[in-house]
């Protein structure tokens, strides 16, 4: 594929794109719901990239779709069997105020239209918090309470 590439994200099946509307809403709930919208949408856009990434090279061990790359076991840890955030995203309703505030983001990164502060990253950790993977690597931004990677493989 042609990183050049500017075919939509979001699935052109509406039970699809609904579905992936969801999955990507409660992963912004699960992962950022304490941050401001802009950390909101440094998380979608986070997803996105990892989907441009993978259509770039012809897949990726992570998923190529948005509904595949939230749920990638132990890669957004709210969808971790296990983990607190689980049942947190999985019982949130519209009534909850930040979580439609994550559905608006949710749909403006599936329509094209969300901005990207991250510089490109396909990966992000709180601060505090020190993996492996991101020893020796220089953040590409720091939004809210997360550092951002656009330099991982």
């Amino acid at each position: 594929m042609n990183p050049a590439d500017t075919r939509p994200l979001a699935p052109a099946d509406p039970t699809e794109r609904r579905r992936a509307a969801d999955i990507l809403a409660r992963t912004l709930y699960g992962e950022a719901r304490g941050e401001p919208v802009r950390g909101k949408e440094a998380v979608a856009s986070v997803v996105l990239n990892r989907v441009r990434r993978a259509r770039q090279r012809g897949g990726w061990w992570w998923g190529t779709t948005i509904t595949e790359v939230c749920l990638k076991p132990w890669q957004f840890s709210c969808w971790n069997l296990g983990d607190p955030n689980r049942p947190r995203i999985e019982a949130v309703g519209e009534g909850d105020r930040v979580f439609r505030s994550c559905q608006r983001i949710a749909e403006r990164a599936l329509a094209g239209t969300l901005p990207d502060p991250t510089g490109g990253a396909t990966h992000y950790h709180a601060r505090g918090v020190h993996p492996p993977w991101a020893w020796h690597q220089a953040p590409s931004a720091e939004i809210g309470r997360h550092l951002f990677y656009n330099n991982i493989e």
